[in-house]
């Protein structure tokens, strides 16, 4: 029963997991979007005819003269010429087209499974409540692009954090679900491994996430582009001098610029020791062959988001190691999330 019920739930999995895929690849295209200052040029929300481009000069230029009545242009783009316009237009259509595809991908599986029975009952509501979670980071992404349409000259570093958040907490529990379908059941004679092991991995989820938050406040504030020559110094020290520089003192974890760069280098090494601790000490604690991949795949990972978020830095946020780094944030917490779930299945393989 067991082997039948895996089986009729791997083609969900794999569904699943390509829509993850898919989650990651607009991380890169969301984050290009920002770099390149694209995310402010379509002012107009059309969930349905927004699929299609201007078709026509007419079409362009309505948006032009749209785009023009927001600070980014008045301040920052003057002059801009029609053709300067539609390359940034190009990257965010492109953005809000390939939303709207992952919508797509999700909801016609989806409807074809469940109409032909393929969904075992408990698993419907979480598809459900995936696809809600999908429309509701389309508001949130609409909401945060709102926030630079009157006094600003680009949006909330706030919304923009929530909407990251957002699509990376969508990607882990799509993934959650989809790793629970896909993988097998552990033997009853296998090596469980140490339930001192699933405590530290569910740590290092909660500061990768935390990590990310903090990653999404130095993008809102343009925050990587201080200090970039002086790695692993800010200015005579290690922490910066204007640290503590807004009052009330709260708001310089938010809005000051330097502050916000120095939290998230704290918490990106914090995340990477730990790791590195955990993965050094399960080496001698018990666990299992399968753990011990997945604990490698997850030191790996974190070798690379930290060489990734440092090469960013002192090469002063190219585009592409900058989109890099984000979907290498993404992929870290793939990694946690899937050592997590495999320590999990070992301490108490009844649970699945």
């Amino acid at each position: 029963m067991i082997s039948d019920t895996r089986q009729q739930d791997r083609p969900i999995a794999f569904w699943l997991l390509l829509c993850c895929g898919m989650i990651l690849a607009m991380a890169v295209i969301g984050a290009i979007t920002r770099l390149t200052e694209s995310g402010l040029s379509i002012m107009v929300w059309e969930p349905f005819k927004g699929i299609l481009p201007p078709m026509n000069q007419a079409e362009w230029e309505r948006m032009f003269d749209i785009y023009k009545q927001i600070p980014e242009y008045q301040q920052e783009n003057l002059g801009m010429s029609l053709e300067e316009f539609k390359s940034i237009f190009w990257w965010e259509f492109i953005h809000r087209l390939w939303g709207r595809a992952i919508g797509v991908v999700f909801l016609l599986p989806f409807l074809w499974f469940l109409i032909r029975g393929k969904i075992r009952k408990p698993l419907i509501p979480h598809l459900i409540l995936m696809f809600i979670l999908g429309g509701l980071q389309g508001g949130l992404g609409w909401y945060m692009v709102a926030s630079g349409f009157a006094d600003r000259t680009d949006v909330s570093q706030y919304r923009l954090t929530a909407h990251l958040l957002m699509a990376f907490a969508i990607y882990a529990y799509i993934f959650w679900i989809a790793i629970g379908l896909l993988l097998p059941l552990p033997s009853r004679n296998s090596a469980l491994s140490s339930a001192k092991l699933h405590i530290a991995l569910c740590l290092i989820p909660i500061l990768v996430t935390i990590t990310i938050a903090s990653g999404g406040l130095v993008a809102g504030l343009n925050a990587g582009m201080i200090y970039n020559d002086s790695f692993p110094f800010m200015g005579e020290g290690l922490m910066p001098e204007a640290y503590n520089f807004l009052s009330p003192w709260y708001l310089n974890f938010f809005e000051n610029v330097e502050a916000v760069q120095f939290n998230h280098r704290v918490l990106a090494v914090s995340t990477f020791s730990i790791t590195l601790i955990v993965w050094a000490w399960s080496i001698i604690l018990k666990r299992s062959s399968a753990l011990a991949y997945a604990l490698n795949l997850l030191v790996l990972a974190s070798f690379l988001q930290i060489g990734l978020g440092i090469g960013t830095l002192v090469m002063e946020v190219p585009i592409s190691l900058a989109a890099m780094h984000q979907a290498g944030g993404l992929l870290y917490l793939t990694a946690s999330l899937y050592a997590l779930y495999v320590v999990r299945r070992d301490k108490n393989p009844a649970l699945f």
